[in-house]
């Protein structure tokens, strides 16, 4: 059964909506349970700072952080981040939900609020996990406080959604007379 035109693209919303829908859940989720489970991954935070798992003898051990309250303060950033992209991507998607039917120009301007949450969310697992913490305190060389692989997952899903959420949207075909 061939679709319109116009029942095309209001599908494409709709997955641009989901997408935004499922990343905005489960950055909230990651936050709210960090706040719930505090101690869970601060744990995590305290050793990657004080980097007391990476390589013996690393030449770069200068750069560890070992105050207590620095620890409390980067995990509060990092929890404010995830708290951050999840509220932002989530109003972004009740705008797009409610602007879905609207004119390119109108739906387009919806897209701004959840892209911002996805610049939050790569902030924090680009920014934060890939450079600060695998490259400026050598995360990677550790076996047990290596979070990399999980931040580059959730970065290849908050790019990809990016990606597709900007992409120019189809337009119908004129005929010529």
């Amino acid at each position: 059964m061939a679709k319109t035109f116009a029942q095309n693209l209001a599908a494409l919303r709709l997955v641009k909506i989901v997408l935004i829908f499922q990343i905005g859940v489960f950055a909230l989720l990651v936050g709210i349970n960090n706040l719930v489970d505090y101690n869970s991954n601060f744990s995590f935070v305290q050793h990657v700072l004080s980097m007391d798992t990476t390589f013996e003898g690393n030449a770069l051990q200068g750069r560890a952080i070992t105050s207590p309250l620095l620890h409390h303060i980067a995990y509060a950033a990092i929890i404010t981040l995830e708290l951050g992209t999840g509220v932002l991507c989530l109003l972004g998607c009740w705008q797009m939900l409610a602007l879905r039917k609207a004119e390119f120009e109108t739906f387009f301007g919806s897209l701004m609020l959840a892209s911002y949450g996805l610049m939050l969310g790569l902030l924090l697992w680009f920014g934060g996990f890939m450079v600060v913490g695998a490259e400026w305190f050598l995360m990677w060389q550790s076996d047990t406080w290596n979070g990399q692989d999980a931040a580059f997952r959730f970065l290849v899903s908050i790019v990809t959604t990016l990606i597709f959420l900007h992409l120019p949207e189809p337009t119908p075909r004129v005929q010529q007379a």
